[in-house]
């Protein structure tokens, strides 16, 4: 499966992909969010977040605290920040693998995990576009047998 561009006009555009791939999410499942500082990671991370659990979910960017967790309907999501990290063991250390064994995870700075990035994963790559952003969808694993681009 090719690459899937996507343009993203404004944030709210940004939560609809969110809302969008919360619909596709599957136990096991990672989300690989790459981008620069603002490009739009924890909003897309909040659009799918809310979209599994409730409209008003709370979904601060894990930055600090590394991960933040969250009871979806079927599954559990976990929302890792790997920017802090320094050795791609921590991750592990902090239950990416539990979180990918229970349920799905979405993983902010996934380069940090120096190529041991989870086999059924959805790599997003953000691009800032003036004030727009740009989305590119990358399917990798089981990901490959889901339509994308609705």
């Amino acid at each position: 499966m090719q690459p899937l561009d996507l343009f993203l006009a404004d944030d709210s555009a940004t939560v609809a992909l969110g809302e969008s791939l919360a619909k596709k999410l599957r136990v096991g499942d990672a989300l690989c969010l790459n981008g620069p500082l603002g490009a739009g990671k924890s909003t897309l991370a909040r659009g799918l977040v809310r979209a599994l659990t409730r409209p008003d979910e709370e979904v601060p960017s894990p930055t600090f605290t590394l991960v933040q967790a969250y009871e979806g309907p079927d599954f559990p999501i976990a929302h890792f920040d790997l920017y802090r990290l320094t050795d791609p063991d921590e991750a592990y250390e902090i239950g990416l693998q539990e979180a990918l064994e229970d349920g799905a995870a979405i993983i902010e700075w996934p380069e940090r995990l120096e190529g041991r990035l989870p086999p059924d994963r959805l790599d997003i790559d953000l691009f800032l576009e003036g004030d727009a952003r740009r989305a590119r969808l990358t399917a990798h694993g089981s990901w490959k047998d889901r339509e994308l681009g609705s």
